[in-house]
């Protein structure tokens, strides 16, 4: 069977393309997959790291306001159409499945247009433009919140899947996550990050939580690196002993380690995070990135809080809320820390990736 996958520009489209291509070869020993990105964006370097054929094609994202780039992006969106036709005449695929971000739109339109069963997959509550678009073409569209189907224009070919993740995260021994994070199982332990790239507001609310005294938990934050000398900067200003308990980076490759044995996680509210933090059923506090694309990232959060396994502030009412107040409520509150854990676990779908593999199998002609 040959599949066609494409999703590019961030990893909220890359990551989950790449989880379905896994599952794909796990259930399809024949499978012939080919993915289709540009090559600016960041699959051109992740994609053939995983060993999977990859093309690439010409198409720029339309800029919101109507400018000279608009222009641009017409153009290159034709040649963008162009370039798909010939893949897909070339390939000839038997099914092609879209993760998002604006490489997906010829891809996806001309595999329609040629009568090719397609699929896109939302990672989003609020989904996004290229999706909304290609779901008025596709046989169906697979989503992580139910709260998206409604946005969609025909809902009736909306399924919740839930939202692919990887699958170390399932796969972690905790009493090695403990040992090789040197975490005192004792106590409580939060992580704290802002996303892959980090987050300053986050990051600045991190700051005045350890100025003001972290006692009987243990933290690893991550600043992400454009971030870090500046945060560890006011860390040496102020004079500020970190001990053993604090650890900060600027990147940090164990987070499905820590995501396993935390106690409490801070975070943004990426749709991959929340899937992977809803996967293990760990607790949370989100702080939505106010300047996402259609701030999708408050429209996921709201979801989590609405099912009770989130506490979410904006980052606009950081400056007004006594953070370090309401992680003592949460972590010295045994009941409600539970009642959390089961919520964040309800919303998982640790099964997506095998029920998005079988609704490409039912599209099949």
């Amino acid at each position: 069977m040959k599949y066609l996958i494409s999703g590019g520009g961030t990893g909220g489209h890359i990551y989950p393309a790449l989880a379905i291509a896994k599952e794909i070869q796990l259930r399809d020993k024949n499978a012939n997959i080919l993915y289709v990105g540009t090559k600016e964006g960041l699959e051109a370097e992740l994609v053939p790291k995983e060993g999977l054929k990859f093309k690439t094609i010409r198409v720029k994202g339309l800029p919101r306001k109507l400018n000279k780039d608009s222009f641009v992006a017409v153009k290159e969106l034709i040649l963008g159409l162009l370039d798909a036709r010939k893949i897909l005449n070339d390939f000839k695929p038997d099914v092609v499945i879209g993760t998002g971000g604006y490489v997906c739109f010829p891809v996806v339109y001309m595999a329609k247009k040629k009568k090719i069963p397609a699929l896109i997959h939302e990672q989003n509550a609020y989904p996004g433009i290229t999706n909304k678009i290609l779901s008025r073409y596709v046989d169906r569209v697979a989503v992580t919140f139910e709260e998206a189907r409604k946005y969609f224009k025909y809902p009736d070919r909306v399924v919740k899947t839930g939202n692919p993740i990887r699958r170390e995260i399932l796969e972690i021994n905790k009493e090695d996550a403990y040992k090789k994070l040197n975490i005192d199982k004792n106590k409580p332990f939060i992580l704290s990050f802002g996303g892959s790239g980090g987050q300053k507001k986050l990051n600045d609310a991190i700051f005045e939580f350890i100025k003001g005294g972290i006692k009987d938990l243990q933290l690893i934050h991550v600043t992400g690196k454009r971030f870090y000398d500046e945060f560890m900067e006011k860390i040496k200003k102020e004079n500020i002993d970190l001990g053993k308990n604090i650890r900060i980076y600027p990147y940090f490759y164990q987070i499905p380690e820590a995501l396993n044995i935390a106690t409490l996680v801070i975070t943004s509210a990426g749709a991959i995070t929340l899937a992977e933090i809803s996967a293990v059923g760990v607790p949370s506090i989100l702080i939505p990135k106010s300047y996402t694309a259609e701030n999708h990232q408050e429209f996921n959060a709201r979801a989590f809080e609405k099912n009770g396994a989130s506490i979410l502030i904006l980052e606009k009412d950081l400056k007004n809320t006594k953070l370090d107040d309401i992680i003592y409520n949460i972590i010295k509150d045994d009941k409600r820390l539970s009642k959390m854990r089961e919520n964040s676990r309800k919303m998982g779908q640790i099964d997506a990736a095998k029920k998005i593999y079988e609704l490409v199998q039912s599209i099949i002609k």
